[in-house]
């Protein structure tokens, strides 16, 4: 048996905050670090901020790592770098697929119910389920993820900027147009109305499968989904494959709330939305 071509990717995240007017004090919590999972390690990584203050870090209820910091005295601006090394190997092939029977009573029976009720960004209408459900009759959990993703890509175009971070499933479906936050939300919203339990994926892409060694690529966050169907499968509905040795997880939850990478309050005039960039090296 072969042993899977692993990848090592050098991830840089960088958020910088400027503010109409100096801060006086600001307080954030960051979900930038990448997991270790199976077919995911990760080798390296930390979180500076500057202006420099100590951080702590602790895991959420989510299973997700978040950095916490304070800054107590006044600043204008305000820049986090998250840098990582993750190591990537591609997925084995996934469980057979379980009966809806069978789905249905572990999710009764487990924690899979949080992941299997509407939340306020992935609630759609009855009639949107039953139109789900009809593209889908007679497929099994496996099939099923893969028809309501298509039935989802085929009325929603990708499209930056056609949303803002609050647009709702429902919102985005009857506009036609969204971003991968977007797709994944009203991919996990029909998913759960078909019993489906689906948690929303926060985490990074990377935009050239066969870049070369040690060349940075400009890329950006990503979404997706994993849904269970005897074991947690990630799905990428936004470019209508699996999820690979080119994804890389950094937190699950129900929707965007549960994993935003960075959250925070000050006080002080507001200012422009944030400046993001995120840069990926092959490294291996």
């Amino acid at each position: 048996m072969s042993t899977p071509v692993t990848r090592r990717l050098r991830i840089r995240h960088t958020t910088r905050v400027s503010y109409a007017q100096a801060a006086v004090s600001s307080h954030n919590e960051v979900r930038m670090t990448p997991l270790t999972l199976p077919g995911q390690t990760t080798l390296d990584a930390r979180v500076t901020v500057n202006p420099t203050t100590p951080t702590w870090s602790y895991w959420d209820y989510w299973g997700t790592q978040v950095t916490g910091f304070d800054l107590i005295e006044p600043h204008e601006d305000l820049t986090i770098t998250a840098s990582s090394l993750v190591e990537t190997a591609p997925p084995g092939p996934p469980v057979p697929a379980p009966t809806w029977a069978e789905v249905a009573r572990t999710t009764a029976n487990s924690r899979l119910l949080e992941y299997a009720s509407p939340t306020g960004r992935t609630t759609v209408t009855r009639e949107l389920v039953e139109r789900a459900r009809s593209a889908s009759t007679g497929l099994d959990p496996h099939e099923t993820a893969v028809a309501v993703s298509a039935m989802v890509t085929d009325q929603v175009s990708y499209l930056p900027g056609a949303t803002g971070v609050n647009t709702g499933a429902m919102e985005a479906w009857e506009q036609g147009a969204g971003v991968c936050q977007d797709i994944t939300h009203l991919t996990a919203a029909l998913l759960r109305g078909l019993g489906l339990p689906t948690r929303y994926v926060s985490g990074y892409l990377h935009p050239e499968r066969d870049a070369e060694l040690h060349r940075p690529v400009a890329g950006q966050s990503h979404a997706w989904i994993e849904y269970w169907a005897g074991d947690w499968i990630g799905y990428d509905p936004t470019n209508s494959t699996r999820a690979d040795e080119s994804h890389v997880v950094v937190g699950r939850g129900r929707d965007y709330d549960d994993v935003t990478p960075h959250k925070g309050i000050y006080r002080g005039v507001a200012g422009g939305p944030p400046e993001v960039t995120v840069e990926f090296t092959r490294v291996a």
